[in-house]
């Protein structure tokens, strides 16, 4: 099996998180410029990894293959009610077998979270591709990264697990919206 490439997306707001107390990502994280970099990105990638509660909303995602983490399976199942989608339990299969049965074994993963998902792929993203909303503050909100929090920042978690920061790109100047790419340091 040829090596998939794995890309992380997140958008966090100034203290680090992704989504709010009801762990819903709020309409105060939403912004064009980034919604626009996240569905390109998407729309050329050849899996999508996420959790039960992460989805994204955009008119692609029914045409996007996918596999959803989750324990309600004991390893791997087709997705009933989603035709593209694989669901994948990490305690009952691999990663590369989830893959399979998804039907990708060579091209781009995109993992788009929530937390847990996230770090699952901690040592195995070849670049991590954090926006940052530097004047939204979520305080009871959901960390993109367990660990995340008051003293340890997304940025700090990557930086631990041998990721640099590589290039910036400003998606919606008005607000200094911007996206980072975090490299794996050789």
């Amino acid at each position: 099996m040829t090596r998939l490439r794995i890309e992380g997306y997140v958008i966090v707001s100034a203290d680090g998180k992704l989504a709010d107390s009801h762990n819903l990502m709020p309409p105060v994280l939403k912004f064009p410029g980034d919604a626009a970099f996240f569905s390109q990105a998407l729309d050329s990638a050849d899996l999508i990894v996420h959790g039960r509660n992460s989805y994204e909303d955009q008119p692609n995602s029914p045409k996007r293959r996918r596999i959803v983490v989750t324990g309600k399976v004991a390893g791997l199942a087709p997705d009933t009610e989603k035709p593209l989608s694989t669901l994948w339990n990490p305690a009952g299969a691999s990663f590369e077998a989830a893959c399979e049965a998804a039907g990708v074994t060579t091209g781009t993963v995109a993992v788009i979270g929530g937390p847990v998902v996230f770090e699952m792929f901690l040592d195995r993203y070849d670049t991590f591709f954090l926006s940052l909303a530097p004047h939204v503050l979520l305080p009871d909100g959901a960390p993109c990264f367990p660990g995340v929090g008051p003293g340890r920042s997304p940025q700090q978690v990557l930086t631990t697990h041998g990721y640099t920061p590589a290039n910036q790109l400003m998606l919606d100047p008005a607000d200094d919206v911007s996206v980072t790419a975090w490299k794996r340091a050789s």
